[in-house]
C-alpha cells in the first residue's frame, strides 16, 4: 500500500490513481476510525477525571446536579478533547500509524493532563474535594476549568 498523497486535482494515468468512489470510501472509513477512537479516549478520559475528582460522576452530575463536578469535568473532557483532535492532526497520513498513533498521544495526553491537573489543584490550594461538596457553583470551580482547558490545550499544542 502506497502511502504516497494522492491529489484529487489532475489525476495521472497511473496505477496509483484512485477513484473518487475508493477515495471517498477511505477518507470515511478514516473518519469513522479516527471517531470511534475518540470517543473511546474521551470515555478513558471520563473515567479517569472520575478517578481524580472525589465521588462517583455521573452521581454528582445525574443525581446531584453538582454544578461544581460538572464544570470540572466538562473542563476535562473539554482538555481531553483538544489532545484527542491534536493526536489525530498530527498523526500523519497512513491509517493505522494514525490511530497508533493517536492512541498512544491521547493516552499520554490524558495521564500528562490529569496529573497536571492534580498538581495545579495542589498548589493553587483550591480543594476539588470541597468544591465538590458544595450545591452552589464556586469560583475556585470556575477558575480550576478554565486551567484545566489550558493545560489541555498546552499538552496538545506539545503533541503537534
Amino acid at each position: 500500500m502506497s502511502t504516497t498523497p494522492v491529489l484529487l486535482s489532475a489525476p495521472a494515468e497511473t496505477d496509483t490513481t484512485l477513484s473518487l468512489a475508493e477515495l471517498l470510501g477511505r477518507g470515511a472509513l478514516a473518519i469513522a476510525g479516527y471517531a470511534a477512537l475518540g470517543v473511546i479516549l474521551l470515555i478513558i478520559g471520563f473515567y479517569v477525571i472520575d478517578l481524580a475528582i472525589p465521588g462517583k460522576l455521573s452521581r454528582l452530575i445525574k443525581t446531584d446536579r453538582n454544578p461544581n463536578a460538572t464544570l470540572l469535568t466538562a473542563s476535562g473532557l473539554a482538555a481531553v478533547g483538544l489532545i484527542v483532535a491534536a493526536s489525530i492532526w498530527s498523526s500523519g497520513g497512513a491509517l493505522q500509524e494514525g490511530l497508533l498513533a493517536t492512541a498512544v498521544f491521547g493516552l499520554v495526553g490524558i495521564a500528562v493532563q490529569t496529573v497536571a491537573m492534580v498538581l495545579f489543584d495542589k498548589v493553587a490550594g483550591i480543594s476539588v474535594r470541597e468544591l465538590v461538596a458544595e450545591p452552589e457553583l464556586q469560583p475556585g470551580a470556575r477558575l480550576l476549568a478554565v486551567t484545566h482547558v489550558v493545560i489541555g490545550l498546552i499538552t496538545a499544542v506539545a503533541v503537534i
